[in-house]
């Protein structure tokens, strides 16, 4: 019989180690302190991380959208630099053919002015001088009007003064009326719609008043 009294008086499997019952499932305070990871992971997140996160990404997008527009700003500087001399050099070009053009047919009126120079003073007569020289000027004026060029002033025309320049007047007469050209002094050319230098010219006027 004592055997069985010190039986029953043996603490239990919930009463050892001074354990409560019911307190099985608490965590343990050595295993928290041993994994801090898993205590972390419980915390929340700090406020801002993710407004951090976007800002950073927008700011990344804004430097790759700048430098795709520097560069294509950078390569339409370099196709309109290249255009410009382009361009430059294509007029220069123009103009050298229509110079070079314009030289060519003078070249037979040039040859004509140097028979008329290369006549000797002792076989050639005044008429035969003369006549060359006109010979020469019509086929310059011929070779000028093809090329463009245009005579300005003609006596009995009307006074422009856009294209004339008034060097003197004198009063009208029967075949003459006022405001016409009554004398060309030097004539004017012009070409196309340029005016490369205008006519010299007298003007005809109303005759005065007398006692003016």
């Amino acid at each position: 019989m004592g055997k069985r009294k010190q039986r029953a008086h043996e603490p239990q499997p919930d009463e050892q180690e001074g354990s409560p019952a019911g307190e099985t499932d608490a965590p343990d305070v050595a295993e928290l302190a041993a994994d801090p990871s898993s205590a972390a992971s419980a915390e929340p997140e700090p406020e801002g991380a993710g407004t951090v996160g976007e800002a950073e990404g927008e700011l990344e997008a804004l430097r790759a959208e700048l430098e795709a527009r520097n560069d294509r700003y950078l390569r339409l500087a370099a196709e309109y630099d290249n255009f410009r001399k382009r361009t430059l050099r294509e007029r220069m070009q123009l103009r050298e053919r229509a110079q070079a053009d314009l030289a060519r047919q003078l070249l037979e009126t040039l040859d004509d002015l140097g028979r008329v120079t290369a006549l000797e003073a002792a076989n050639a007569s005044v008429h035969d001088v003369i006549e060359g020289i006109h010979m020469v000027e019509r086929k310059l004026l011929q070779e000028l009007e093809q090329a463009g060029f245009e005579r300005v002033g003609v006596p009995g025309e009307p006074f422009d003064p856009n294209h004339h320049e008034a060097v003197a007047t004198h009063p009208a007469s029967e075949q003459q009326a006022p405001g016409t050209i009554g004398n060309v002094l030097q004539p004017g050319y012009r070409l196309g719609n340029v005016l490369l230098r205008p006519a010299r010219v007298v003007v005809v006027v109303d005759n005065e008043p007398d006692g003016a």
